[in-house]
């Protein structure tokens, strides 16, 4: 069958997320130092429908190219557009650089010359805002790509082939932040779905960002730094007179993903809470299905780790002596262990639940999902008691959450919907599981 010849309006449409190409551009001795599976250069984007429309199309242009260039670092912005014809300007004509322009800050470089030349400026003078509130080590030479990627701490930092990762925390009222964020934000746009920006007439919004520390190799004792992601944080009242702080916005950037860099950014922002005696716990705005399962295997990791916490949960059995992980057999295979050995029964002792939620500080429905994770993990299955327990537990909560919405079923569809709900998150516990044990 013949492929069918293109309308003459089609032959003027461009997608524009294939057309816009986004670049992290760094200076030429910074170029050198990386390793050939370092591209930081030419990806697109995931979204451009806050900018071009619904249909993500851009009309009047045959082969169409947007280049949008950001020094790594300061993320100074350069703009370029090319395109072998266009059509006479109309209303329907799209005005490519001058929607792009009401999305950026006024001042970006048009000059790639100059554009480059400040990215050279930058590299050697672009310093994070805030303060520094963690860091990891990576290996370069071992970077590999991977959603379980160990967070390295313990690499020499005079080895030239380790690259170092820094996260700090900043507001509206640090020196030089928000003109830098005004550069930043166009990546929430680009990159969470139903993304927005945030007004800056909102005094207390927080954020995390986090950079690549990295030496030059022709000159080891000059260090440059490279953005890689951020977060934003909003704090809500909490009586008496703390708050609770929300994840709003969180993203790393496509070049440094799969490379648990998104995990190193939430485990940050964590003990970033932890560490602060006037907040109470946090919490996680409308969160996309990928955040939750990097929230979730985290989180989990955490309590695992927690020697205290799971030998009162689970009795002296749960842990072992190398830093409380889980008890295994020789076959390699997680430990079941009896009902009632612990706090955690099935059920739960809900005093010593809410004593463990407060002091880690994790919301309420999301610790109780963490704790139906780990009775999952450790529960006998042949135990019939300690099933039905368990069955009551998680559907008591899941009643309440959904009360509702059930409440609107006469009771034997009450019953069947709450029992295959009951499977369902069952059945995602143990996906998630198997991600983390």
């Amino acid at each position: 069958m013949a492929t069918p010849t293109p309308t003459a309006a089609q032959q003027w449409t461009t997608d524009a997320n294939e057309a816009l190409s986004l670049s992290l551009v760094r200076a030429p001795d910074d170029k050198a130092s990386l390793w050939a599976r370092e591209v930081y250069e030419g990806f697109h984007p995931t979204f451009t429908y806050p900018i071009f429309g619904e249909e993500e199309k851009i009309y009047g242009y045959k082969e169409l190219s947007i280049d949008l260039k950001f020094a790594s670092g300061s993320l100074v912005q350069y703009l370029n557009v090319r395109y072998a014809e266009k059509l006479p300007s109309s209303s329907t004509v799209d005005d490519v650089e001058g929607t792009i322009s009401k999305f950026i800050p006024p001042g970006y470089y048009t000059d790639e010359q100059k554009f480059l030349e400040r990215v050279e400026h930058d590299a050697l003078n672009f310093k994070p805002f805030g303060q520094k509130i963690y860091s990891y080590t990576r290996a370069a030479t071992t970077l590999t790509k991977g959603k379980n990627v160990a967070i390295s701490q313990v690499l020499s930092p005079e080895d030239q082939e380790t690259v170092d990762f820094e996260v700090y925390h900043s507001t509206w009222h640090t020196p030089g932040f928000r003109e830098f964020h005004r550069r930043m934000q166009l990546f929430v746009l680009l990159y969470i779905e139903g993304g927005s920006y945030i007004s800056e007439a909102e005094d207390t919004w927080e954020f995390v960002v986090l950079y690549e520390k990295r030496r030059r190799r022709s000159s080891p004792d000059v260090t440059t730094y490279h953005f890689v992601g951020y977060s934003t944080l909003y704090p809500f009242y909490c009586f008496p007179e703390r708050v609770r702080l929300r994840i709003s916005q969180f993203l790393i950037l496509p070049p440094y993903q799969q490379d648990g860099h998104g995990s190193a950014l939430y485990t940050a922002i964590y003990q970033h809470v932890l560490n602060s005696p006037s907040i109470a716990e946090l919490t996680v705005e409308d969160p996309a299905e990928a955040f939750e399962d990097l929230r979730d295997r985290n989180d989990l990791k955490m309590l695992i780790a927690n020697e205290k916490f799971m030998r009162e949960g689970f009795g002296p059995e749960a842990v072992s002596s190398n830093g409380g992980k889980v008890a295994r057999t020789k076959r390699g295979k997680s430990r079941t262990m009896r009902a009632g050995a612990g706090k955690m029964g099935p059920p739960a002792e809900r005093a010593w639940l809410e004593k463990w939620r407060t002091e880690l500080k994790i919301a309420g429905r999301q610790f109780n999902r963490l704790v139906e994770m780990l009775i999952l993990k450790h529960m006998d299955p042949t135990d019939e008691r300690a099933q039905r327990a368990y069955r009551l537990q998680v559907k008591e909560r899941l009643y309440r959450f959904n009360y509702e919405i059930l409440m609107q079923l006469d009771k034997q569809e009450r019953q069947q919907k709450l029992e295959e709900t009951f499977q369902s998150v069952v059945a995602d516990y143990r996906r998630i599981l198997g991600h983390v044990l």
